[in-house]
């Protein structure tokens, strides 16, 4: 019986390096938006879990983040969709 390798493609919780790369965002952005939290004018943190000191992102709260923000085909464009600007 052949056993499947974890990949950031089959796997259901990322670590921050894996996050980085699937929501194209900066490894210093998810720490500092861990340690800060949502702050007004910033992009929102997306969700994350602790396990033991390992912290983890779900890849469906991703996702569902991803979808939050507007969709917008150029800047001069009205926002679309989503709740953030």
């Amino acid at each position: 019986m052949p056993t499947t390798i974890p990949t950031a493609k089959n796997k259901r919780a990322l670590s921050e390096i894996e996050t980085a790369e699937y929501i194209g965002m900066s490894r210093s952005f998810l720490r500092q938006s861990r340690m800060e939290g949502n702050r007004e004018n910033r992009t929102p943190a997306p969700p994350f879990i602790k396990i033991g000191r390992a912290v983890r992102y779900l890849k469906e709260d991703l996702d569902l983040w991803l979808d939050s923000f507007y969709r917008m085909e150029h800047l001069g464009q009205c926002a679309v969709g989503g709740k953030h600007a």
